[in-house]
């Protein structure tokens, strides 16, 4: 075996000096030095230089180690002693009633958010000054259906095609969610008016894809928000025909009805500079005016815009 330190210094023979010190060798032992490294000196006395780097090294005989006496080997265990076996481990079942409590806490957790979405739209009704209004509600594991009966207030529940409403409706929505993480849609209906605007919406892609159609120009509608775009691009799509896609962004984002590629149009002749039409010049200009209203705008009280707003029928 052999047993070795290192050293520097400025010179070799402090070097050596410093691997000795640092070795500490008995006196007799044979110390021998290998140089690794010259010292060199400095330029000018300022830049550059090293140490000089020096390995000391003895050898010492290997030590010879004792045979280790064997261990006893231990007595056999008499015949009449058993092995112990081992503990087999042991599944518990879940009873029946840990099942029932684990259930009742879901259907808990699961009524909470509807119980929330009533507290809530109650508040913002009785601020509106809307007075017995009746409030349903149930859920599932992803969404929350809220149905209002509102008597003669559902045009001043509802706002102009529905802006009120769904605005009630995405402030449930922040309220419910809030702190939690499982995430759940709300949708809030008053009376029937979500299925009067859907069958309106769907007759209005329908009308318009039929012009399209004919006419072969585009055709975009006023802004809406992504439930409705949806119902409009789903009619669309069951048109064969046409295309849709939607452009903007945020509160302006609407649908833009086209005729789909590798179909021409009827009538390609008329309807060129209708007002209400969408325009393309090879995407660089586009215009679309609207007639001023020949009389005055139904009142949104009164629920006109919808025509006559039900509460929802029951189901026998």
């Amino acid at each position: 075996m052999i047993k070795e330190a290192f050293g520097k210094g400025a010179t070799t023979e402090a070097a050596i000096e410093a691997a000795k010190s640092e070795l500490a060798a008995p006196e007799d032992a044979d110390v021998k030095f290998e140089v690794l490294k010259t010292a060199k000196k400095k330029t000018l006395g300022l830049f550059g230089g090293s140490l000089a780097e020096v390995r000391a090294y003895y050898e010492v005989p290997d030590e010879i180690k004792k045979p280790e006496p064997k261990p006893v080997k231990n007595q056999q265990p008499a015949k009449n002693e058993k092995k112990a076996e081992p503990k087999k481990q042991e599944i518990k079942k879940e009873s029946v009633s840990d099942k029932k409590v684990s259930s009742a806490e879901e259907e808990r957790t699961v009524g909470e958010a509807s119980k929330a979405a009533e507290k809530y739209i109650k508040s913002i009704l009785d601020g509106m000054g809307v007075q017995d209004a009746k409030i349903t509600s149930n859920e599932d594991s992803e969404s929350v259906y809220v149905q209002l009966d509102c008597g003669s207030d559902y045009g001043y529940v509802i706002g102009r095609r529905g802006e009120t409403l769904d605005a009630i409706q995405y402030l449930t929505r922040l309220v419910i969610n809030k702190g939690k993480d499982n995430y759940k849609r709300v949708s809030i209906n008053a009376g029937n008016y979500r299925e009067k605007r859907e069958d309106t919406l769907r007759e209005l892609a329908r009308k318009n894809a039929a012009r399209v159609k004919k006419y072969g120009r585009n055709v975009c509608l006023d802004p809406m928000n992504p439930y409705e775009r949806r119902i409009i691009h789903t009619t669309v799509q069951e048109i064969e025909g046409v295309d849709s896609h939607s452009i903007g962004s945020e509160s302006d984002r609407r649908v833009v009805i086209t005729l789909a590629e590798g179909f021409k149009a009827t009538n390609p002749s008329n309807g060129r500079g209708r007002r209400g039409d969408y325009r393309r010049n090879d995407g660089r200009s586009r215009s679309k005016t609207t007639e001023a209203p020949s009389r005055a705008p139904r009142s949104d009280l009164e629920g006109t815009l919808y025509g006559k707003i039900e509460p929802k029928a029951k189901e026998e």
